[in-house]
């Protein structure tokens, strides 16, 4: 047998390896009713979101006003929010609160180029929300260094379920996309984990280029994901990590967690970590985290201190359950990068686990060696109407070139504000229940696309 067949028999087997030991893992159950896509997953799969609310348009790109996507997202009672504009919208500085629930923003009914927001993001809270086809891009709003501008792309307070699809978040001064709320509510673990947020799905989002040396009061704060104390019920899938520093992702202390099938790229001296923080904790005792991590790949670029770099490290003081199968963690040419490191001298430990902690029943990851071809093909907003800025960074991960960034304009800047593309959306061309076009040619793309 030659070497190529070697190896693929050996990835054969390692895959039916993976889907024997996820079979026999202690089941955890999935949510009932009917999904809230085509191919939604975890926890939060079955949110109805907007469904058989009211149909709010969105006509024009104001930061706020009637006809304003603010507007439509601080509506009451469920609402479907549609866009018949598409181009830029500059939120001045001033957060995007969704705190009403039951909402869908269907970010795939916006005529090309799609809908990008700059100068601020977007705190989540309530529950039952859909987020999809959304470019955010906070950036440094021309503010100084450290000034305080300490802005997410999306972060979830305290909300639940809730899913972030098809996004692209980039050039956050804080972490692009978050999953957080306070740490402890009420007296018991139970009570914790329902006040903060849970069952939370991040899937097939662009998480990238977030500023390093920028306007962060704590300086350097190139940061992908914060998933904040006690959140459980977390499924991160699908993903493109690129050019964060670290937090690609960091789960804190006592956190739930799956992570599968993400593509990290290009992280400073850590990718995914866990970090309970003895100081926040103070004598409350700690919990045990779980983590289970199947079918990622990490790949080292310009930017990676391959010598100091693991795929999976702790800090801080909590211990961890971890399963980890089928992770692909490489440098810069294509040699093993060491699986677990460490950045604290306390006790804490990684404790490998025989079998999944935590895990959502039905999902079935995909090879590690599909990974990057799948995800750099699907993630981000609205992938058949890709915007330059991440045709680019796709290139960029492809071809291992690119490099963790202080301000946006050493990537172009800012997009310019200009006149909306305006198209008027038609119900009878959508799926209402699911927000899916009925036909592929609903989905507006430019009028000449050239090959790239």
């Amino acid at each position: 047998m030659n070497r190529r067949h070697t190896l693929i028999s050996a990835c054969l087997g390692l895959f039916a390896a993976l889907t024997l030991s996820l079979a026999s893992a202690a089941p955890t159950l999935a949510q009932s009713g009917p999904l809230a896509f085509p191919g939604a997953l975890g926890w939060a799969s079955a949110t109805p979101g907007g469904r058989g609310g009211e149909i709010i348009r969105v006509t024009n790109l104001n930061s706020e006003g009637p006809g304003s996507l603010r507007a439509a997202i601080e509506a009451e009672g469920p609402r479907i929010v549609v866009f018949e504009v598409g181009g830029v919208i500059d939120l001045e500085m001033k957060t995007l609160r969704l705190r009403n629930p039951y909402i869908t923003i269907a970010g795939q009914t916006a005529p090309s180029p799609g809908i990008t927001l700059i100068r601020g993001g977007m705190d989540v809270g309530g529950h039952d929300v859909i987020i999809q086809h959304i470019r955010i891009r906070p950036g440094s709003a021309d503010q100084g260094w450290m000034s305080g501008w300490d802005e997410d792309g999306i972060a979830t307070v305290s909300a639940y379920n809730v899913i972030i699809d098809h996004c692209s978040l980039t050039w956050a001064t804080d972490e692009n996309l978050s999953a957080s709320g306070p740490r402890f509510t009420g007296s018991t673990p139970d009570e914790w984990r329902r006040g903060t947020s849970h069952n939370i799905t991040f899937s097939n989002n662009i998480v990238g280029e977030s500023l390093a040396y920028s306007t962060h009061s704590k300086g350097e704060h190139s940061k992908g994901s914060l998933i904040h104390d006690n959140v459980t019920g977390l499924l991160i899938i699908g993903n493109l990590y690129a050019h964060n520093y670290e937090r690609s992702p960091l789960f804190k202390g006592g956190v739930h967690g799956v992570i599968v099938n993400n593509l990290i790229y290009n992280p400073g001296p850590r990718a995914i970590h866990y970090n309970l923080a003895p100081e926040e904790w103070g004598t409350v005792p700690f919990e045990v985290g779980k983590m289970s991590v199947v079918g990622n790949v990490l790949r080292a670029g310009p930017s990676t201190p391959t010598d100091h770099l693991a795929f999976m490290m702790i800090g801080g003081a909590g211990d961890v359950e971890y399963y980890g199968l089928d992770n692909i963690a490489v440098d810069q040419v294509g040699e093993p990068i060491r699986m677990f490191g460490r950045y604290t001298t306390s006790p804490a430990r990684i404790i490998e686990m025989p079998r999944p902690p935590v895990w959502w029943e039905g999902l079935t990851p995909i090879p590690a060696v599909d990974v990057q071809r799948s995800v750099l093909s699907t993630a981000g907003a609205r992938p058949w109407d890709r915007d330059m800025r991440d045709v680019l960074l796709i290139a960029e991960v492809a071809e291992g070139r690119g490099e963790i960034i202080d301000h946006e304009r050493e990537v172009g800047g800012y997009p310019a504000v200009g006149e909306p593309t305006r198209k008027a959306f038609n119900p009878d061309d959508w799926n209402l229940h699911d927000m899916t076009p009925k036909r592929d040619d609903v989905l507006d793309r430019p009028a000449n696309r050239r090959g790239t």
